[in-house]
């Protein structure tokens, strides 16, 4: 069975998500932003065996640790999408303007695309290519647990920025509306900010995608 723990970390509060597999207790975490010792506290709490790093996109708060933790514990970098190259290439300059300590660059071990599948233990999350937020945002979905990982794409009430770099607002509601909306309205999405919802309740409530 797939479990998860999510975390907030950074003065951005960003959603760092502890995923594992109870049978074997191997994991990953998804968008390491920062504040490393709090989270490796954490795998160690629950007994899990890191594998990778996941990313959904590399916005400073959800990849600034992601360098450091790869290089420390020798883990694989997985996603983002290629779309997201010129973000990775920026973040030192993104820890420099908004007060974060300094990211190390990395090169993804693996970059996502669209239908591609990542794993953990026994467990495997497919995975959706979804731009507007930044051109190279994934999604994680395992439709055995019901969930999502989505990071800035959808919130509760809410809908990710497209003011950054490289963002697109209607690129964005074609990725709600066409990737995220059929993996079903009973779906819990774990956002980069804020409290989880779920599909369903976000088609009928969102006053950026209600009714789509």
């Amino acid at each position: 069975m797939f479990r998860y723990r999510t975390v907030p970390v950074t003065p951005f509060e960003q959603n760092c998500s502890i995923v594992w597999c109870d049978q074997t207790l191997q994991g990953a975490l998804i968008d390491p932003g920062g504040d490393l010792p709090r989270l490796l506290a954490e795998v160690q709490r629950l007994g899990v065996t890191l594998q990778a790093i996941w990313l959904t996109h590399a916005h400073i708060d959800h990849a600034g640790g992601t360098g450091q933790l790869a290089r420390e514990l020798g883990l694989p970098i997985i996603g983002p999408h290629p779309g997201d190259q010129f973000w990775i290439d920026g973040l030192p300059m993104q820890s420099a303007r908004f007060g974060f300590p300094p990211a190390e660059p990395f090169t993804p071990t693996r970059w996502l695309k669209d239908g591609d599948t990542v794993s953990v233990g026994e467990c495997s999350l497919s995975v959706r290519h979804c731009p507007g937020h930044t051109p190279g945002h994934v999604v994680f979905h395992s439709a055995e647990a019901h969930r999502a990982f989505v990071g800035d794409v959808l919130f509760a009430g809410s809908i990710g920025r497209t003011d950054f770099p490289g963002g697109d607002h209607a690129t964005l509601i074609s990725s709600i509306t066409e990737r995220l909306w059929p993996m079903g309205d009973d779906t819990v999405f774990i956002p980069g900010h804020g409290p989880e919802s779920t599909f369903g309740r976000e088609r009928r409530t969102n006053p950026y995608v209600g009714g789509t």
